[in-house]
Order: C-alpha cells, then sequence, then structure tokens
C-alpha cells in the first residue's frame, strides 16, 4: 500500500495529527529535471506555527511520560516503514530532488537506520550519580527539552531531516518540522505520514513547509526550546543570532568548503577515482563535497588529466528516465550561481579544463584548474559540480592553504603513509576527518559536524543527541530536611 494513496495530503500541512490547509495557501510541486507540476503542497504562514507549537507541547507531555519501551517501539516501526515504502520514497526523491538512484536508496537506508539508532536511545541511562559533600543522594538527570523545531534544506532531505527528527523524538521530545518547499514532499510529507503510520501520537510531531516567516515564527515561539538548523551559512548565522536573543540553544549545520589533499606519496588513479563521489554526487549538491583540492606538484598534471577526462564522461540526465551520474540542480537560481562562480573564476585566471556548460538545470561536471587563491571557486562554497584543483609545492603549503578558510566541516588526504596522514590532519580545524578516503561519508552512529562558518554542535550517535535534545537537572535527595545556622 502507498503511503499517499487515500490520504488528502496535497495542498496540505500536517498540524495537530491531521492534513489540513495552511494559512499560507497552496503552491505547485515541480520537477526540476522536466518543469512538470508533481502535485501541490500547502504553505503555513505564522499563525499555523503559533497553533502548532501550542498543541506540540501539550503532546509532548504525555508522550514524554509514556515508557521509554512505548517510545522506542514507534521508532523501530519508522525504520521498518522507510524500508518497506522504499520504491514509492525513491521516486519522489528521484523526481522532486532530482537525486540520482543510487543516492535516493542511500538516503532511505540512512533513514532507517537513523530510527533504529534513535530507536536505542530511550534505554539509555538518564543520568548518573554524583558525589557531594552534604549527607544526601545527588544526581544528574536527563530531561527531553520540550519542543524541538527541526529546518531542514532541499538538497538531501530525507537524512538532513530525519538526523534531528528521530533522535528528537525518541528522547521525549515533540517536533515542528519545517522542510524547504522546493522538496517538501519528499522531505516533509512522507516523513509525516511515516511516522503517523508508526504510531507517534498525534501532535508530537507537524510538519509545516513554508518560507523564512514560518522558521523565524518558529525560532521565537516561546514553547520552541531547542533549533536544529541545516543550510547555508549566511542563514545559519542568522538564526542562531536570534536564537541567542531568546536564549534558545540552536545547532546549526552549516556550509563547507571541504579539502582533499593528494600527497606527494599517492597513487594518481587512486586519488582520482575518489573525485566523482567527492564533488559529483548528488551535483555537488552537499555540503561536505569537495571544494578545494590541493594536489602534490610532482602529481598535478597528471591528476588534472584523468580527472577531466573523468568529468568529460559522465552522463547528465533525467535520473527518472536516464541512467546517469548527475541530474539537474534543484533550480534556476542555484544553476546561475554555480556558473557565475565558475566564469568568474576563469575571468580570474583559472582554466576551464572540462564542463563550464549547462543545458536547462543539468550542469555538466566541471574541473577548474590552477585557480587563484582570490578566485569564488577557491574561497567560496559553490554548491555545485565543480572540481576547483590547486597545485601545492609541498604538505606544508597544503596545509596551510587548507587550514585558511573559514569552513571547517569535512577533509579528505590520499597517502601512502596513514600516520603521517593523521599528522597533517591535526594541523587543519575540521570536525571530520578521512584518511584515503573524500570527504562526503556519513553514517547513523557517529557524531557529526563542523567548525567555524561549518557550524555549532554535533548531532549523531547517543552522547551528541542526547546532549542536543535534553536538558540536565541537578537533583539532590535527603532522608531529613537539612539544618542550617539560622
Amino acid at each position: 500500500m502507498s503511503l499517499l494513496d487515500g490520504v488528502a495530503w496535497e495542498g496540505q500541512v500536517f498540524k495537530d495529527g491531521r492534513w489540513t490547509e495552511g494559512r499560507g495557501g497552496t503552491y505547485a510541486v515541480v520537477e526540476p529535471a522536466t518543469g512538470a507540476e508533481l502535485g501541490t503542497m500547502g504553505h503555513a504562514d505564522a499563525e499555523d506555527v503559533a497553533e502548532a507549537a501550542a498543541s506540540a507541547a501539550q503532546a509532548q507531555k504525555e508522550w514524554a511520560a509514556l515508557p521509554h519501551t512505548a517510545r522506542a517501539a514507534v521508532l523501530r516501526k519508522a525504520g521498518d516503514l522507510w524500508q518497506e515504502h522504499a520504491e514509492e520514497i525513491r521516486g519522489w526523491n528521484v523526481r522532486e530532488v532530482g537525486s540520482v538512484p543510487g543516492m535516493a536508496d542511500f538516503a532511505i537506508h540512512t533513514a532507517a537506520e537513523e530510527c533504529y539508532q534513535a530507536a536505542s536511545l530511550p534505554g539509555l541511562p538518564i543520568g548518573q550519580l554524583l558525589p557531594s559533600e552534604q549527607p544526601r543522594l545527588s544526581m544528574a538527570r536527563q530531561l527531553p527539552a520540550g519542543v524541538v523545531a527541526v529546518i531542514s534544506p532541499f538538497n538531501v532531505p530525507i537524512i538532513l531531516g530525519i538526523r534531528s527528527v528521530a533522535p528528537a523524538l525518541a528522547l521525549g521530545n515533540a517536533v515542528l518540522l519545517k522542510p524547504d518547499p522546493r522538496t517538501a514532499v519528499t522531505g516533509g510529507t512522507l516523513m509525516a505520514r511515516i511516522f503517523e503510520e508508526a504510531g507517534l501520537p498525534a501532535g508530537v510531531l507537524q510538519m509545516l513547509p513554508g518560507g523564512k516567516d514560518v522558521g523565524e515564527a518558529m525560532v521565537t515561539d516561546p514553547h520552541v526550546r531547542v533549533i536544529s538548523f541545516t543550510g547555508s551559512t549566511s542563514v545559519g548565522r542568522s538564526i542562531g543570532e536570534l536564537a541567542g536573543r531568546h536564549l534558545k540553544r540552536a545547532h546549526l549545520e552549516l556550509g563547507g568548503n571541504s579539502a582533499l589533499l593528494v600527497l606527494d606519496d599517492a597513487d594518481v588513479e587512486q586519488a582520482v577515482g575518489l573525485t566523482g563521489w567527492a564533488s559529483f554526487l548528488n551535483q555537488g549538491q552537499i555540503c561536505m563535497t569537495t571544494g578545494r583540492y590541493f594536489v602534490a606538484d610532482g602529481l598535478y598534471d597528471d591528476f588534472v588529466a584523468a580527472l577531466s577526462e573523468k568529468a568529460s564522461h559522465l552522463p547528465v540526465g533525467d535520473p527518472n528516465t536516464e541512467q546517469v551520474a548527475l541530474g539537474p540542480v534543484i533550480d534556476e537560481g542555484s544553476r546561475d550561481k554555480i556558473h557565475g562562480v565558475v566564469t568568474a573564476s576563469v575571468d580570474q585566471g583559472a582554466r576551464l579544463a572540462a564542463g563550464g556548460e549547462y543545458d536547462r538545470l543539468f550542469y555538466r561536471p566541471t574541473v577548474l584548474a590552477d585557480v587563484p587563491l582570490e578566485a569564488p571557486a577557491f574561497t567560496t562554497e559553490i554548491f555545485g559540480p565543480v572540481a576547483p584543483v590547486t597545485r601545492v609545492s609541498g604538505v606544508e603549503e597544503a596545509v596551510r592553504l587548507a587550514a585558511q578558510s573559514e569552513y571547517g566541516l569535512s577533509l579528505g588526504i590520499v597517502t601512502r603513509d596513514v600516520m603521517r596522514g593523521l599528522a597533517v590532519a591535526e594541523q587543519i580545524p575540521t570536525g571530520i576527518v578521512h584518511i584515503n578516503d573524500q570527504t562526503v561519508n556519513d553514517e547513523a552512529n557517529v557524531p557529526f559536524g563542523g567548525l567555524g562558518a561549518s557550524g555549532l554542535g554535533r548531532l549523531g550517535g547517543a552522547a551528541a543527541n542526547i546532549e542536543a535534545f535534553t536538558e540536565t537537572r541537578w537533583i539532590t535527595v535527603r532522608g531529613e530536611p537539612a539544618t542550617y545556622p539560622f
């Protein structure tokens, strides 16, 4: 049975356990590969957020009071449902997001694993005993934060939504989910339906697609205590500032301009074998995408030649009807930003070694060689299928250039000497390091996050998720009331 058959989801938001019209009206769900309309979505407004947050706060109390086994059972069932409905979800991911089927399947697999991992959280210890100078029992206890706002992006909407939604729910919170309107079926409607079918009580998860006004309303609503945002650094700064003014915690998973270092002892063929995933997976629309290659001088020419050859032969097209390596970028605005970075960098002296062309929203895999350090392809996050390559004289220069970025998300190092690679990694500030692998990796049980302009906080893995979605309370207990001098 389809997740969406028999459900009046079109033109609707999911509020207080019901599919209902959003006050912001409706809008078309558009397939980027063809421009075809796939359906309609409901658009929420600030008043919807206020109502949803109030009902979520009430529902959260009963949800948190359930036995931990009951919450775990819902999360396990949700994990099963991702797999049970994989074909339907894959279809939406391919058509609405533009993902190639392999990437869509990985997102579904990760969503299921996130739910299974989250299902273990309710059964973990919820505090610890602390020593005390006084004759009393002293404890620290982890309690649900309350209502959590999750604001997720368009590029990998399933993974980047479920990463926060599943652990927040498992730990006894209610969630307001705002998916990006461009991918709100894949990143919102299907997720709401999964948890509805899994038996999550009404009001504990509410799905409200919308624009900036909806995001701001979530951050400022008095019932919301924690914000989990994934998106651009510029928007993340604004959300962090707004959350700070309201004394709320904000977990910010932001942009990246990740570096891949190819050291002088690396095998060029093996290093180039990493580049397709590193720069072109999901059309480069991944925060961990390799945005800067630093290649040792003696390997540089061979590396650029091989990478350019690889890029030139990668098929690009409609992932719903063709077997391709790259699908469309999300919209014209993204395409024009990508092309603007490429052309501006060439104007400043970069050499276009491959690509640099597009047809509608299909942007060719692009290789830029001899990239000047001041060119936008070097300094900014491109968020497109572009591989900028820079020649370095040695490890010292590679470390210096990689470390000078304001971003610090993911780092890859290719070398035959693993211990050398680890020593190099110690000198470059970043939240994630992969030796002899590229920068785009993800697993449900690992702490994920970056430094600097790449964000604040960690999500994933039991310790990080408990830290993210609970509050710590100090509790003491005495057998008799204490006595004091006055």
